[in-house]
């Protein structure tokens, strides 16, 4: 009798292991399926934007497909407006794999790769469509790519669009105009230049806290596109806005690499087709999104908006000139090379 209390006693420690152990497996861990069924997961997607924009959008469309496609069994956790992890985290959230799937600023990760530079560079994209093209490109999927030292799979870029000034000190339609007043960046060597040539300052400043630094006078403006300018409501405490289209908010799709490795095949393509499907919405999105904004900006009434003339930004191009002589040799003239061609 006393054995077989002993027996039915470490049976139950070894259950209670075994629940345990089950317990503390991470939702982003595949549960163990045959190699033919699609395995069922939870993914966290995060970034750091309104959920009334591009990004958002092609979240959305990442979560529908790989929900619909899979029948349920994965499951996509959206978290906007840096609500999981500010932008300042969510880089190393995504290598820890905290996060499986994240968009970020390309500006933020110069420090990772300086080629991560390219959409800084004053005026060398004409729009949408030739950074699309750019970062399509065998150049620019090697950039995306330069990651993987970390333990991360660049996927795609998701445009976010040309950015313009905004301001609440005077209307800027010169290069001058920019002397001593302080700009918000979202980092980066280029972008501090753009700023200092002008003889005007700069700081980095998380985009999730840009909008109480605004508002508190800690920076005079900022530059950023039409649909985050509108969607943050940046018109409620800036005056003066200038469509100046002088560098670009390009966000890389990341994916974190132990995570995928882990998918097998059905898993895989599912989730592969999702982030194609994210990728198409996004980009789509982008285009129609800026417009409506700035319509929005116009009849809100609420900041002054002027657009440079061809002759204007001849002469922004002129002063930034030098920045093209300092970076190129940094960023890697090939690559400046492949998306001034990405133009034509």
């Amino acid at each position: 009798m006393r054995n077989f209390k002993r027996g039915f006693m470490i049976v139950s420690i070894v259950l209670l292991m075994m629940l345990s152990a089950c317990g503390n497996k991470k939702s982003s861990e595949p549960s163990a399926t045959s190699s033919n069924e699609v395995q069922e997961i939870t993914i966290k997607l995060a970034h750091e934007v309104s959920e009334n924009t591009s990004q958002h959008v092609g979240s959305l469309a990442v979560k529908d497909y790989i929900e619909k496609e899979s029948r349920g069994k994965i499951k996509v956790q959206i978290y906007p407006n840096g609500q999981l992890f500010g932008d300042k985290d969510v880089y190393q959230q995504l290598v820890a794999n905290n996060v499986q799937i994240t968009q970020i600023d390309m500006a933020k990760l110069v420090g990772e790769d300086t080629r991560f530079n390219i959409p800084s560079m004053p005026f060398l994209f004409n729009g949408d469509d030739e950074a699309v093209k750019f970062w399509d490109s065998e150049k620019g999927l090697e950039i995306l790519k330069s990651l993987d030292k970390d333990g991360i799979y660049g996927i795609a870029m998701w445009p976010n669009g040309q950015k313009h000034l905004t301001n609440d000190k005077r209307p800027i339609k010169t290069p001058e105009d920019l002397k001593g007043l302080k700009f918000r960046t979202q980092g980066g060597q280029v972008l501090e230049q753009v700023f200092s040539t002008l003889g005007a300052g700069s700081t980095s400043i998380p985009f999730t806290e840009l909008y109480t630094a605004l508002q508190q006078g800690t920076v005079d403006g900022q530059t950023n596109t039409f649909v985050n300018i509108e969607s943050k409501k940046f018109d409620e405490i800036q005056k003066y806005l200038t469509v100046s289209g002088e560098t670009r908010v390009d966000l890389g799709l990341f994916v974190n690499k132990k995570f995928m490795d882990s998918l097998n095949e059905p898993t895989r393509k599912i989730v592969e087709e999702g982030l194609k499907a994210g990728t198409d919405s996004a980009r789509q999105a982008a285009k129609t999104m800026n417009v409506e904004s700035r319509q929005k900006l116009e009849e809100r009434g609420n900041i002054e908006i002027y657009e440079l003339t061809t002759q204007e930004i001849d002469a922004f191009r002129e002063a930034w000139a030098p920045i093209y002589d300092e970076f190129s040799s940094i960023i890697g003239e090939e690559y400046i090379e492949a998306a001034k061609q990405a133009n034509e």
